[in-house]
């Protein structure tokens, strides 16, 4: 099994999903030759959040990384490591970020005295003993690898034997990856960085720079590299061992830096600004973000901000030069795959992790919202074991179904407490339009560093299906109702208009909560 993964890209960023301008003939190849989920949703809209859902099969809520800047405990079991222990070799290649990269931030939530009461010991300051702290939740620390105090990841990682690991983002990636750098160039931090930028003549847009980094030594580049050296090494060493690799890349994301020809291989415009970016609609999150950036709010940080019409043009055009370039290295580890004698062999799988808003609703980046620029990512499973090719799947499904999946393809069970469904039924018939027995695909978000001015801590869990993207917060301004069958924009939010259907929904998502809480662990065994 190859499983590749980007970080940040929307599902209209291919070429088979209908976007004309993107080319991604590799990519559009899988799903050619495979299975498309036309409305496959990310668990969060956060990276850490989400991809610690797609190891573990289980909602942040419950694995309790509702945001980055929380580790994944070494204590939850991921799909990867039933993986290892049935027999395959497993290997990441590229972004792991299921533990934090560094650098802390003022506005993180810590803990705080309620009552003005004598303070407990550090230790006993939450209601988990186990903090995910100490050297196993330094193996992402950017800061321990620029030191030099880390040189490799400690595996098994989450039950990958092998690692190569990139941290961060851009022409800024770190980890392995800057160890490899440093045997390619005598001195790469001069290829680094805006301020030693190659000119470019009309760009504008926040966080965007032309890099000194040449194609071959750009992140992307070393990770199909990489990717496809392992398969070579596991074939001439394994003698046949059946393998599940992950190859992650940390593009398209900000900083927008594609290397080389990818910088001006599509020209801003040519962009086709969206539908709604005039129009921000009625959702109270979105008139945060128009609001922070009226007033001068950062444009350098994570969170969502507004753009004109050219930044926007700009941001796009620079995201579809990272996703070509994304493309060619799938080419390379497709071809690669066919001179092992392994395609036919091997199952392959593309996903993201999260979406980006780039310009819906006049704002770029992400955050704690629910828009469909945000929570619907990619999802292409091409398996040689099904012939027929080229079919969609319409279901509402999302990242909390893969490890059910994958597992199931690969013949083995999964652990007590694992959520999501397995979607082979789906992939394997797609034209029997089959359905999964739930109301829709839950989507969780809950910041742990307030966004756009906000002073009260809030929470978001939204059921997605077809017809309605419903969600529910603590706090009722940031409550919303989309009729996406009239209004696939998300721009009307009828929370306080569509009552009955409010309430139908409502109950949904409720028996959905109670359905998807935890089984965890299994009662204990009296000899």
């Amino acid at each position: 099994m190859l499983m590749i993964v980007t970080d940040q890209q929307r599902a209209d960023h291919l070429g088979c999903a209908g976007n004309s301008v993107l080319r991604t003939p590799h990519i559009d190849s899988l799903a050619q030759a495979g299975v498309r989920a036309t409305r496959f949703h990310a668990a969060s809209t956060t990276c850490m959040s989400n991809r610690a859902t797609l190891m573990t099969g289980r909602l942040p809520s419950l694995h309790g990384v509702v945001h980055n800047g929380i580790n994944l405990s070494r204590d939850h079991t991921t799909f990867v490591e039933l993986l290892r222990a049935g027999g395959y070799a497993t290997a990441l290649i590229g972004k792991s970020h299921l533990q934090s990269f560094g650098y802390d931030g003022p506005a993180r939530r810590r803990w705080i005295n309620a009552n003005d009461g004598s303070e407990p010991p550090a230790a006993l300051r939450d209601a988990r003993k186990n903090l995910r702290s100490g050297d196993d939740y330094l193996n992402e620390w950017t800061p321990d690898w620029r030191s030099g105090r880390r040189t490799h990841v400690t595996t098994p990682y989450y039950g990958f034997e092998h690692v190569e690991l990139a941290t961060f983002h851009g022409d800024q990636v770190d980890g392995d990856y800057a160890r490899w750098l440093a045997q390619r160039h005598p001195d790469p931090a001069r290829l680094r960085g805006r301020a030693n930028a190659l000119p470019s003549p009309g760009y504008s847009a926040p966080q965007a720079w032309r890099t000194a980094m040449p194609e071959e030594l750009y992140p992307s580049a070393w990770i199909g590299e990489r990717g496809c050296q392992w398969l070579r090494e596991h074939v001439r060493q394994a003698h046949g061992k059946p393998f599940f690799l992950n190859i992650s890349f940390p593009d398209p994301h900000h900083p927008f830096t594609p290397p080389g020809r990818y910088w001006d291989l599509y020209r801003p415009e040519d962009m086709r600004l969206p539908q709604s970016f005039h129009e921000p609609g009625s959702s109270q999150l979105l008139k945060d973000v128009h609001r922070y950036s009226r007033e001068g709010g950062s444009r350098e940080g994570y969170g969502a901000y507004a753009v004109s019409e050219r930044e926007c043009q700009e941001t796009m055009a620079l995201t579809y030069g990272m996703v070509s370039m994304i493309d060619d290295q799938v080419g390379r580890l497709l071809l690669t795959l066919r001179e092992l004698s392994l395609d036919e062999d091997t199952v392959i799988l593309y996903t993201s992790d999260h979406g980006d808003m780039m310009g819906d609703h006049g704002i770029v980046l992400k955050g704690a919202m629910h828009f469909d620029g945000l929570t619907r990512v990619p999802f292409i499973w091409r398996d040689p074991a099904t012939p027929a090719g080229n079919q969609t799947v319409d279901t509402a499904c999302g990242t909390a179904d893969i490890a059910q999946t994958i597992l199931a393809r690969c013949g083995l069970a999964p652990y007590n407490g694992m959520q999501g469904g397995n979607l082979l039924p789906l992939l394997a018939t797609p034209d029997a339009n089959r359905q999964l027995s739930r109301p829709g695909v839950m989507v969780e978000s809950e910041p742990v560093v307030l966004p756009h001015g906000r002073t009260r801590r809030y929470r978001l869990r939204s059921l997605i299906n077809a017809d309605w993207r419903l969600t529910l917060s603590n706090l009722h301004e940031l409550c919303e109702l989309y009729d996406l069958r009239t209004d696939p924009l998300e721009q009307h939010n009828l929370w306080d208009v569509r009552l009955a259907e409010r309430g139908q929904l409502c109950a949904q998502l409720l028996m959905e909560l109670s359905e998807q809480a935890d089984c965890s662990p299994l009662p204990t065994a009296i000899a």
